[in-house]
């Protein structure tokens, strides 16, 4: 079946988040023989519309106001309303991330349209499209389908794979002017907590501390490590309530939901709240001094000893494999 599919390119800081180019190979999987299309709201978005062409789009549409550049979501819904409107899409993609999830909430409640969350999987079963996502804090899967209206979906960063990238991939970028005007809110200040310029929910590999890093000076340890490995930094709540990092390092049921290709959780017991947030990772590390420790129940490698002697030991390996290379 052919379907029209709508993508909703994120960017942040000034870059394309690589979610974007895994919502486009989502949007393949939905539209059959029909037309991707992106598109990129913001206030300097011209430099990006190639390369999302060249991760598979077919379309890119641009949306540039100088009022979006400290505009919420009040602004990008604004625009997105707007493209809706002339596009007509059968299909809605965007990132399972903060402004993601608040958009698709304010699109699918005005379009009265079934909206499917935290997607981890899309398949096709002959021509019916199945939307499959994590529930009981990641202890079980289900499937979704949408049989009537308008899909949407927002998509778990690092779970479907984004299109081989080429270069030579032809597409059209058109320009669309929209007033962004009566502006309820608007953002005054961003703080930004990213670790080594990574984003969390985004971050291929991921060095996690619990209480058992004891305090804030533990952390650097694990700040070593994850710079050694091309990774960031995140936290237990318990870790953060005891005030060793910032709550933006949070990973859990109340914190981030992340799905890294490497987990590493050091001094983490293991509590059902933080495995709801990183349970899913494809490959999990556990070094915990208690060899009854939750953690070790979900973990594919477990080092029972002192994390303070074996993070050093990881992070010299790391640089003589280096070293080697």
């Amino acid at each position: 079946m052919k379907r029209d599919v709508l993508v909703f390119g994120e960017l942040k800081s000034g870059n394309l988040r690589s979610v974007s180019f895994e919502a486009v190979a989502a949007a393949k999987k939905m539209a059959g023989d029909g037309q991707v299309v992106v598109v990129l709201i913001g206030e300097e978005v011209q430099r990006y519309p190639k390369e999302m062409i060249v991760y598979g789009a077919d379309r890119v549409l641009t949306v540039e106001h100088k009022n979006l550049k400290k505009a919420t979501t009040d602004g990008y819904a604004q625009a997105l309303f707007k493209v809706i409107e002339e596009e007509q899409p059968d299909g809605l993609i965007f990132a399972h991330t903060t402004l993601g999830k608040e958009l698709a909430s304010r699109v699918a409640s005005r379009m009265e349209a079934g909206l499917v969350s935290d997607v981890t999987g899309i398949s096709r079963e002959e021509e019916v499209i199945v939307f499959t996502r994590p529930f009981f804090s990641g202890r079980a899967f289900e499937k979704k389908v949408i049989t009537e209206g308008l899909m949407m979906v927002t998509i778990r960063p690092n779970n479907i794979p984004p299109l081989e990238r080429d270069p030579y991939r032809i597409g059209t970028v058109e320009s669309v002017d929209i007033e962004i005007e009566n502006l309820r809110t608007l953002i005054t200040e961003t703080i930004d907590n990213k670790r080594n310029g990574l984003d969390l929910s985004e971050a291929k590999i991921i060095v996690a501390g619990g209480r058992g890093v004891k305090n804030a000076e533990g952390f650097e340890t694990l700040e070593e490590l994850a710079e050694v490995l091309g990774g960031t930094v995140g936290a237990s709540r318990g870790a953060c309530d005891a005030g060793f990092c910032d709550y933006s390092l949070q990973i859990g049921q109340t914190g981030k939901v992340v799905t890294p290709d490497l987990y590493i959780a050091c001094g983490i017991s293991g509590d059902i709240q933080h495995l709801a947030g990183m349970s899913n990772s494809k490959m999990i590390v556990a070094i915990n001094k208690d060899p009854e420790a939750h953690i070790f129940n979900v973990a594919d490698y477990g080092i029972v000893g002192d994390l303070f002697e074996i993070v050093p030991a990881l992070v010299e390996e790391v640089k003589q494999m280096k070293v080697g290379v």
